[in-house]
């Protein structure tokens, strides 16, 4: 096994086939347990949590990351499924030593991956995941395995939902309700189906939820954070005042207006942004954002007094930032919003709460309250490659240099490889929108053609 296993945002590919297979699984497991027991430097290790979204290929996955901490004596909590920030938020809770989420986020159900949490609830450490990395090249880890009277034990925690839900209505201002608001919910067919709608419910929302019926393989099909068709026809029908979608693993929040309009991530922190500097409760006036956030949020926030500090694509780095430098709002345009306030991760539905405050504070329309600047056109394309570095190559570079001499003082390009897919994201914007589109255009041809002679 010489490929790498970790990318942004944990081990992810497809379900049953390298490195998302039973076999790795469970030494992703045993590796896990070897590095803990190393850093723990004679304490107690004992405990380790694992959750999962409602891909099919959960089942597997969770059955061998259960059995690999049990053959290193660890003691194995199960969730069931559950949204990614509630693994966090129990692993911290529950005093484990690890928390595993088993989930491939927003990807459709024929991928899997594996987030690792440590005890404090943030995202595995960069160096950890090193060790495990190298434990795992070793193969053979039966020499570290517990002996027979030191296997760990496997339970079902039962209330983990109920747990979830009450941690993040805990965020909820106490002297407020959602009385008056309905609200239409997609749940994406994924992790939180069941505790959205029944915690908008309890803080007294009128609901309506859709994508709440997974079968192991709708999950992310046409609907939820990455396609939100559904739910702004739902909003209209129903003549609600707002729409939430979540991802597959729920660390991910879209909205809908009234009128039916999409709106994003960025456009979800320039609000949350608005109402925490109001109250005094913005750290430092600074938001923390990767490079794939619009230009329009910058100015935005720049004409608030707020900074904006961009970081690399992927909610790790947004925290990592957040963290070092005591900031409490950040996220991405994809809708990974951290408030670090309440949650060490990106948290759709506890976001989502704090949202619905806003508009019910200010007695707003969210066409009115969500939407705070007008975007500079943006265009982000997507190339698909078999194998290789396409991205490497002579002629793909001299053909990003050229684009980028295009746009000085006018725009910027971002040409990055995904962490989580085969694929190369090439986003340009600024205020001239042909001559973005032109720029992308160009760009893609260049590595389409690049990656067929590769």
């Amino acid at each position: 096994m010489t490929q790498k296993f970790f990318g942004t945002d944990g081990i992810r590919g497809r379900a049953n086939a390298f490195p998302m297979t039973a076999d790795i699984a469970l030494k992703v497991a045993m590796a896990g347990a070897i590095a803990l027991k190393r850093g723990r430097k004679g304490k107690q290790t004992n405990r380790a949590v694992i959750g999962k979204d409602t891909r099919l290929s959960c089942y597997m996955l969770e059955q061998a990351m259960t059995a690999g901490f049990l053959s290193m004596g660890i003691e194995v909590i199960l969730t069931g499924p559950i949204p990614t920030p509630g693994i966090s938020m129990l692993t911290r809770s529950l005093r484990a030593d690890l928390g595993v989420m088993i989930s491939a986020s927003h990807n459709g159900f024929e991928d899997n991956g594996i987030k690792l949490f440590g005890a404090d609830g943030y995202k595995l450490e960069d160096s950890m995941e090193a060790e495990i990395e190298a434990l795992l090249r070793e193969g053979d880890l039966s020499a570290h395995l517990a002996a027979p009277d030191a296997l760990g034990k496997a339970s079902r925690l039962d209330d983990c939902l109920g747990r979830y839900s009450e941690f993040v209505k805990q965020s909820f201002p106490k002297n407020l309700s959602l009385d008056g608001l309905k609200v239409v919910v997609d749940c994406a067919n994924g992790a939180a189906y069941r505790v959205a709608p029944q915690t908008l419910w309890e803080l007294e929302a009128e609901v309506i939820a859709i994508g709440v019926a997974p079968n192991g393989r709708n999950i992310n099909d046409g609907c939820g954070a990455t396609d939100t068709t559904d739910l702004q026809k739902a909003v209209l029908e129903h003549k609600a005042d707002v729409g939430i979608a979540l991802d597959g693993d729920a660390d991910r929040l879209i909205m809908v207006d009234e009128a039916g309009r999409k709106i994003d991530g960025d456009q979800l922190m320039a609000a949350l942004a608005v109402a925490l500097q109001e109250k005094g409760q913005l750290e430092d006036d600074t938001v923390v954002a990767t490079v794939m956030s619009n230009l329009g949020l910058e100015r935005f926030l720049g004409s608030k007094g707020i900074a904006l500090h961009r970081t690399a694509v992927g909610d790790r780095y947004v925290s990592e930032a957040m963290r070092k430098g005591g900031y409490n709002l950040g996220g991405e345009q994809s809708g990974h919003i951290v408030l670090s306030d309440y949650s060490t991760t990106g948290d759709g539905l506890l976001a989502a709460l704090q949202l619905l405050a806003v508009l019910k504070q200010k007695g707003q329309k969210a066409s009115v309250a969500l939407n705070c600047f007008t975007p500079a056109p943006q265009i982000l394309k997507n190339v698909r490659y078999q194998t290789g570095k396409p991205m490497e190559l002579p002629e793909v570079q001299s053909a990003i240099k050229t684009a980028e001499a295009r746009l000085v003082g006018s725009g910027r390009l971002l040409v990055r490889p995904s962490g989580t897919e085969t694929l190369i994201r090439v986003m340009a914007e600024g205020d001239n929108h042909s001559l973005i589109e032109d720029v992308v255009d160009d760009v893609c041809g260049v590595i389409e053609r690049a990656a067929k002679t590769a």
